[in-house]
């Protein structure tokens, strides 16, 4: 089977991204959003993503869209400016073939390359259901630094939220660029 390219999303990826959003929050516990965002709703947000100057990739196998990951602000304050969060979907197809691999390192190159030097991972239960987003995570080097227990509750049930972090770049070594 030939390998899916990682490469920068593009506007015409949209439709794609929300088909598997969609899928993500009615079946899944990855996103605690209980009702998807239509199309324009997530364009809208592809486009603060970039605005922001974060990457927004996507993997696509012969014309298909198999998965997305994107970066964004951790927090909103400015002395957070230097550390990122992390989000990746995969189309239910392209779970458990190492697309969600490719595109967290590419995710994490591209962060490192704008200057970012730390990126959190925010895994909704992920000792239940997201336990293979804990252990993607695990294998890119990220380490647990805390779970808040049944924060949130969706599918008739509370959930933890797991946080993992993984040092960028020259991480905390030296002050950040940007």
């Amino acid at each position: 089977m030939t390998p899916p390219s990682i490469r920068p999303a593009a506007t015409a990826d949209i439709p794609a991204i929300a088909a598997i959003y969609t899928h993500a929050v009615l079946h899944g516990t990855a996103s605690w959003e209980l009702e998807p965002p239509g199309e324009a709703e997530m364009q809208r947000r592809y486009e603060a993503i970039l605005a922001g100057g974060y990457p927004y990739l996507v993997a696509e196998r012969e014309g298909a869209i198999l998965g997305y990951a994107y970066a964004g602000a951790y927090r909103p304050r400015p002395a957070y400016r230097a550390t990122v969060e992390n989000s990746i979907y995969l189309a239910p197809t392209a779970q458990g073939l190492g697309i969600g691999s490719l595109l967290l390192d590419a995710l994490m190159q591209a962060c490192a390359a704008r200057g970012f030097r730390q990126m959190i991972a925010v895994i909704g239960d992920g000792t239940g259901a997201s336990i293979g987003s804990r252990r993607l995570h695990e294998r890119a080097g990220f380490h647990l630094i805390g779970v808040a227990e049944k924060v949130g509750f969706k599918h008739g049930r509370w959930l933890d939220q797991m946080l993992m972090q993984k040092e960028l770049g020259e991480g905390d070594r030296t002050p950040p660029g940007i």
